[in-house]
């Protein structure tokens, strides 16, 4: 990294921002022009990392980020189910589940909408998880590949910046 004025750095692991931090550092130091992507899924990104990264680059008044999330798709159905206050909530968001989420390959919904009494004798804690089971793991957030599919419904502005930055790759 040191070397290469212009180097790409990339940290799958964020964490607080020390990679990033370091980058601009090292920039400011040598006149670089160093660029980093950084990838954290904790819920401390927004006030942890992010405000690192933008304390960093207006103390010295020099760098800039661009701070983007993955748009959510089944991950948005988890988040409904834990927001759920109960088994009627639950229940409608099984309704929407079935028609537009993907769900895993080894369930069929109609032996699920069969096994309604068994649901209803689970405690709510347990409806929750047996409900997030059901969730392909692999589709929480949208795939790049699939980002044009009206159902989706990105934003062409997110279309653009995505397409932007995986022209670069």
């Amino acid at each position: 990294m040191g070397n290469d004025k212009n180097a790409i750095i990339l940290d799958f692991f964020g964490g607080s921002g020390t990679t990033a931090h370091a980058v601009l550092e090292l920039n400011k130091q040598d006149q670089g022009n160093r660029k980093f992507i950084i990838c954290e899924q904790m819920d401390y990104i927004e006030t942890v990392t992010r405000e690192r990264i933008r304390k960093v680059c207006e103390i010295d008044k020099k760098g800039s980020f661009v701070y983007c999330e993955l748009a959510e798709f089944n991950q948005e159905f988890i988040n409904q189910i834990k927001e759920a206050k109960n088994t009627t909530e639950l229940r409608k968001i099984w309704e929407q589940m079935k028609k537009v989420a993907f769900l895993s390959y080894k369930i069929e919904q109609k032996d699920i909408d069969n096994t309604k009494k068994e649901f209803e004798g689970l405690s709510f804690e347990n409806q929750q998880k047996f409900l997030i089971s059901l969730l392909d793991k692999n589709l929480l957030y949208v795939p790049y590949c699939d980002m044009d599919d009206k159902s989706y419904e990105i934003s062409k502005e997110v279309k653009r910046l995505n397409r932007r930055l995986y022209s670069k790759a």
